[in-house]
């Protein structure tokens, strides 16, 4: 055979064989664990992914500030148990996406952080790349886990593994660094489809042990003023029908923690969301299932716990949060659905009521501050207060159960904890562990998205500017969520003065705004609201629709206290004023 057929025949045999490269392969490890949503940013060097992944299936979300598309990643890990999955360029697109990586962490919420990045051969010579940034180290004491692929061959089992550690035991955020060349590495498309693998088993049931099923029960039993707390990872859990049998089979009253509100309503009558101070103060056992006793809790001790002695029981997938602020004399370790399903089987419908005493007390003081608060809810001032704003979204929230709140701000997300009840699991979401600002937007999208739920986003004017200008993203991508900024002309309130000159006091803002012009802009609708009455029908006219709204309620500039109800973090000086 002559030379040239030989090179026919190599040129036949290289023109033959199917190739695939980096981009296609994250692509296809992505779509192969079941991930159908990513939330970014685009730009170098990942604008051809976002274009590849949206031609591929995947809905690729286009936001207008990596953050927010990070805060969206995260609720939706929670709201759905998977990964939520944000996608940002390298170093300042990264920094950004990196805020809501340690949020989503620190609030144990499923999320990957995927970013491209500069090569590793200049990044640790410094040689001054494109947005150079030792973007792995940065990530590490900030997430659950970190880790950089740097071969196509390896994609498969770096996606797996951030997965995995994503979801499994307590979930938190996970970063993967992905280099430039990476995705235009070429390699046999067979190969590379051998390479990938599908994640089996993701977030396996931990059992907890009899023991201490058993030990947790008798310290129950013995209780005469027990209670129940439910936090976000009972929500989490997706274990509602256990929670609610093991509540109710008890007898025992229980707190909900704001983003576990509805896993039962809140108008349940074993609820003691309307006694919290009574409930901390006098109980003698308290049972956390999916509960930490963070500065939430006062760390489970000092003036809001009261004298009464207390016994603790922790139901926490994570050994380690046991004993981490006071003693926990019953640890029950194991996922949230496994615990509760023992906890029920040693009840086995025999249990003793709690002491009528007890359930009595817990009653009687919710019904008198509920009717305290009734009158409250019922005016109609212009322009608006706190609560006359509140008892109205009060209302539309028990008329649209299925209906999401997204709630941040100081006033805004301290007094709506209280007011608005909720009646299904997983409909409120808001700041978290951290009590940060500039969730909203990125929750309220992720939320509408993931669920195809109506939205409706409680914000504060402050909380609304850290990511106002996503209000564009949910234009564009239509997106049915009603924004109800509450407007009082600034942070806590739009009254202070500065005695000094001329400037504006720090934490006042521009007066009269109108935040609705800004969502017209983007041919959403806007309506500005200066009574409860106004603020009623612009709502409703808005779920009903699912359009994209934003309405301007006109608060008073002088309600509002200082940092809501945690003014008491806020260090005071201890200088006279000369």
């Amino acid at each position: 055979m002559s030379a040239v057929v030989q090179s026919i025949d190599a040129n036949k045999a290289e023109a033959q064989q199917e190739l695939t490269d980096g981009f296609h392969l994250v692509i296809e490890a992505l779509k192969l664990n079941g991930i159908k949503t990513i939330y970014g940013v685009p730009g170098i060097p990942i604008t051809d992914f976002g274009r590849m992944a949206q031609a591929e299936g995947i809905r690729v979300i286009s936001f207008r500030h990596e953050q927010n598309a990070g805060y969206a990643a995260s609720i939706a890990g929670f709201l759905t148990k998977q990964p939520g999955i944000c996608l940002t360029v390298s170093a300042p697109g990264f920094l950004n996406g990196l805020t809501a990586l340690a949020h989503a962490t620190t609030n144990c919420f499923p999320m990957i952080l995927i970013s491209g990045s500069s090569e590793r051969e200049i990044v640790d010579l410094q040689q001054g790349d494109y947005e150079e940034m030792d973007q792995l180290a940065i990530a590490k004491p900030l997430c659950k886990a970190a880790f950089r692929v740097l071969h196509a061959a390896d994609i498969g089992i770096g996606l797996a593994r951030a997965i995995r550690a994503a979801v499994s035991g307590r979930p938190g955020g996970v970063y993967l660094d992905l280099p430039a060349k990476l995705f235009g590495q070429i390699m046999d498309a067979e190969a590379g489809k051998k390479s990938l693998v599908k994640v089996i088993d993701a977030a396996p049931a931990q059992i907890p042990a009899p023991d201490a099923v058993k030990r947790a029960l008798d310290v129950l039993k013995n209780a005469k003023r027990p209670l129940i707390i439910l936090g976000k990872g009972a929500a989490y859990a997706q274990a509602d029908d256990a929670i609610r049998a093991l509540v109710e089979n008890s007898g025992i009253p229980f707190l909900p923690m704001s983003m576990a509100k509805g896993i039962l309503p809140d108008t349940h009558p074993q609820c003691a969301g309307a006694a919290r101070s009574t409930v901390l103060k006098d109980s003698d056992v308290v049972m956390l299932i999916g509960a930490r006793l963070n500065w939430l809790l006062s760390h489970g001790k000092g003036k809001t716990w009261g004298d009464a002695p207390k016994k603790f029981i922790q139901i926490d997938i994570e050994p380690r949060e046991m004993d981490s602020n006071v003693e926990i004399v019953a640890p029950v370790v194991g996922d949230i659905g496994s615990c509760v399903a023992a906890l029920l089987a040693g009840i086995d419908g025999k249990w003793p009521a709690p002491p009528s005493e007890w359930t009595g007390a817990v009653k009687a003081k919710r019904d008198d501050n509920v009717a305290k608060m009734a009158p409250r809810l019922m005016n109609n001032n212009s322009p608006m207060d706190y609560h006359g704003a509140l008892g109205v979204l009060r209302t539309i929230i028990k008329e649209r159960p299925d209906a999401i709140l997204v709630n941040e701000g100081a006033n805004t997300l301290d007094l709506a904890r209280g007011i608005i009840d909720m009646y299904q699991p997983r409909k409120r979401i808001d700041v978290g562990t951290w009590g940060i600002m500039g969730i909203g937007m990125g929750y309220s999208i992720a939320a509408a998205i993931e669920t195809g739920k109506p939205v409706l986003a409680v914000e504060g004017d402050s909380a609304f500017g850290f990511s106002g200008m996503e209000v564009e993203t949910i234009c564009r991508y239509k997106l049915p969520v009603c924004i109800v900024v509450f407007n009082n002309d600034g942070i806590y309130r739009g009254t202070d003065v500065n005695a000094v000159s001329s400037d504006p006091a720090p934490t006042v803002f521009v007066k009269g705004s109108r935040y609705d012009k800004m969502i017209e802009a983007f041919g959403g609708v806007g309506v500005n609201a200066t009574s409860p009455d106004e603020l009623r029908r612009a709502v409703n006219a808005a779920m009903d629709s699912g359009k994209p709204t934003l309405i301007n309620a006109v608060l008073d500039p002088a309600a509002g206290s200082e940092s809501g109800r945690i003014g008491n973090l806020n260090p005071q000086s201890k200088l006279k004023k000369k």
